[in-house]
């Protein structure tokens, strides 16, 4: 089979597995270049050339976990954010383009300030410490997380990129804040209501860590009331609070950074015009 034809019957049965036409081909051209090493111009320079067997059994080993429902990103092993390949397992969110979002308003408002102390709460794959850690110029990030196997992963990827990123082991929900630690605080954390998770593609609900999703219906601000304490007591003053929110709760979220003293508190939309992000400043 020649890399064009692996590419035409992965994207026809993908399309099928996913349901969409585009997002069958959009996984197909991702796992060619991922897993075969062919990208869109190596496909026009080089399409007919025959694949490898091994290359082949590859390539079907891994269009068979999508179809048994793993997320392409699991499948593949990596996820790109930011212009930067992550590892990602089922141990860690899969980062998402909202997520950027976030890192982005972080940049625009201290870009300029150098020898920022960053805590990112539930770092997952640790995408947003290690983005930050990027932009911000000689920024001292740190990144902590619950679970020991994501922290593994967010280790693992500052490595590959290369960028000094120290990660630690730790429940916010549990955590002694130490006054006057850090000029910046940012955390996705969970925030998504049980009850919306059969509302919710199976790829995401089932497959993705079920204690980086979900929050119980009768507090869906857990995380953000543990976070905005602690960040009172860790941040210096005028450092700033950045979190991802749930577009079901932003009046919620704006209210509870209100009573926890935050000043300047805002809630902004994403590029899909959903509320989607809170900031706020401490005094």
């Amino acid at each position: 089979m020649t890399a064009t034809q692996a590419l035409k019957a992965l994207t026809a049965r993908l399309a099928k597995a996913l349901g969409d036409d585009d997002e069958g081909l959009a996984a197909a051209r991702l796992i060619m270049e991922d897993v075969a090493g062919y990208d869109r111009r190596k496909i026009f320079t080089d399409g007919d050339r025959t694949l490898l067997p091994e290359t082949e059994a590859r390539l079907d080993r891994v269009a068979a976990e999508i179809e048994q429902g793993m997320p392409v990103q699991y499948a593949v092993g990596t996820a790109r954010f930011m212009g930067n390949d992550f590892i990602v397992t089922p141990d860690v969110l899969i980062p998402r383009p909202e997520t950027a979002g976030l890192v982005d308003m972080v940049v625009d408002r201290y870009g300029a300030r150098r020898d920022l102390r960053v805590l990112d709460i539930g770092t997952g794959s640790g995408c947003i410490a290690i983005s930050l850690a990027r932009a911000l110029p000689f920024c001292k990030a740190e990144g902590i997380d619950i679970s020991a196997a994501a922290v593994d992963v967010a280790r693992r990827n500052a490595a590959a990129l290369r960028v000094p990123v120290s990660f630690a082991v730790a429940d916010i929900l549990r955590a002694t804040a130490v006054a006057d630690s850090y000029d910046v605080i940012v955390s996705n954390p969970p925030y998504i209501c049980r009850s919306e998770r059969s509302d919710m593609d199976p790829r995401v609900a089932d497959a993705e860590p079920d204690g980086a999703l979900f929050v119980p219906d009768d507090d869906p601000l857990l995380f953000y009331r543990a976070i905005a304490r602690y960040a009172h007591t860790a941040l210096a003053s005028g450092g700033g609070l950045f979190f991802e929110i749930n577009s079901r709760f932003p009046a919620e979220t704006e209210r509870l950074l209100v009573d926890e003293g935050f000043e300047d508190v805002a809630v902004t939309r994403d590029y899909k015009g959903n509320p989607r992000y809170a900031a706020a400043v401490k005094a």
